[in-house]
């Protein structure tokens, strides 16, 4: 009988060693792993990158569960089918709060009570909500991380109504995939908001203000005559363009604070829109606000467990974070941290992004109506009639003050 060769040898070491580790791995799981818990957020890139390395990976590694992360830019309805099919994630993070709301009145979420500290939260982030039959009010739903918009970008002398200049000199890109259309939103949800007040604006969120009133009609004219629409020679361009495309220096932006970075390259600041907006109220100056809020949607340890890590103070969460006893991003510049403080500072009046404050359905055929509209702005009153026929009122805190 020959014997074997030192390849044949070399390679039997191998495998002795790699069945070693994974007979050593399999106990190490057996022994210390405390099971795991599936995640849905619509995080992906960089976003997803940062998430998973300041937060996934410490949770996983303080608690010994294993975090199952699934991303999808098309998350409603990644959600839905999952529900349908009976499959539902232990944990969802969903932008703004109206689609949640449906989900917990329909008794799909669990309450979060007792799963971290409220007091760390003004009740706008994270208020107590009473549903049929779930005895009481409940919070649902926790910001993970949140984000400022009223806001209008610039490089050079501040914009004001009488100087923001032509449609051309406006930033706008429409195009993000399966929710292209939000810019729009934003644009025609803000008018609304610095024109007709808080409360105008959340009677219209919650339902309770027809499409057709003239406070809305104005505010999608207003934007009509901002942003060139109709304009054949902006149509495709807006259309087509991502909602982060470049916009150089001499330009103005109608966007939110993850643009910070960008007009920081350019020496930029902003403003808050009511300087810029014709036709602001006496009730001007709210700020418009959004956020990734997460709910359970199974009451599993390994889900509390998770929701409790998320509402930690010492939880590094990207960006900007509304827990009040999170210590101060030394990292961040002049202009984040103000946008944080705006973000928290009690006494400020925020109001949710109205379409994410809106049910799915709503949400989807706005997104879509301002892409329509854009294009071919004489057909408003078909436009407002449609959203009107979707109009269901609800009882959400639309606005609030810290």
């Amino acid at each position: 009988m020959s014997r074997p060769g030192p390849r044949t040898l070399g390679i039997l070491c191998v495998c002795l060693v790699l069945l070693g580790a994974g007979l050593w791995a399999g106990v190490r799981w057996a022994r210390d792993w405390e099971g795991s818990v599936t995640l849905l957020a619509n995080w992906s890139g960089a976003e997803r990158e940062q998430f998973e390395e300041h937060v996934i990976e410490p949770f996983e590694e303080k608690y010994r569960i294993d975090v199952v992360y699934q991303g999808s830019s098309a998350l409603s309805q990644v959600l839905a089918a999952d529900m349908a099919a009976g499959n539902p994630p232990d944990v969802a993070v969903l932008p703004g709060p109206g689609e949640l709301l449906a989900y917990a009145v329909g008794g799909r979420l669990h309450p979060l009570d007792g799963l971290f500290d409220a007091g760390d939260y003004d009740r706008f982030w994270a208020p107590r909500v009473t549903v049929p039959e779930a005895g009481g009010a409940h919070t649902y739903w926790l910001p993970v991380k949140t984000g400022l918009k009223s806001m209008v970008w610039y490089a050079g002398p501040a914009p004001t109504a009488e100087t923001a200049g032509p449609p051309a000199r406006w930033c706008l890109g429409m195009e993000s995939g399966a929710t292209s259309g939000w810019p729009g939103t934003d644009w025609v949800e803000d008018i609304l908001l610095q024109q007709a007040g808080p409360r105008v604006y959340a009677d219209w969120a919650n339902g309770r203000l027809p499409w057709t009133d003239d406070a809305v009609r104005k505010a999608w004219t207003t934007w009509a005559d901002l942003v060139g629409a109709g304009d054949a020679s902006r149509v495709e361009q807006v259309l087509t363009t991502a909602f982060d495309a470049d916009c150089a220096a001499g330009r103005l932006e109608h966007q939110g604070s993850f643009r910070a970075g960008h007009w920081r390259q350019k020496g930029g600041d902003y403003v808050h829109f009511s300087e810029v907006v014709p036709g602001a109220g006496t009730d001007a100056g709210a700020w418009e606000v959004s956020g990734d809020l997460a709910a359970m949607l199974n009451p599993t340890p390994q889900a509390k467990k998770l929701i409790g890590y998320l509402a930690d103070p010492d939880t590094a969460l990207p960006e900007y974070t509304a827990n009040r006893s999170a210590a101060a991003d030394t990292e961040q510049d002049a202009v984040e941290r103000e946008i944080g403080t705006l973000l928290r500072e009690p006494g400020r009046t925020r109001c949710w992004d109205a379409s994410d404050a809106m049910p799915r359905t709503t949400r989807d055929a706005f997104h879509q109506a301002v892409l329509r509209y854009f294009a071919d702005p004489t057909d408003l009153d078909a436009r407002l009639k449609e959203l009107d026929s979707l109009r269901t009122p609800q009882n959400l805190p639309v606005c609030g003050k810290g």
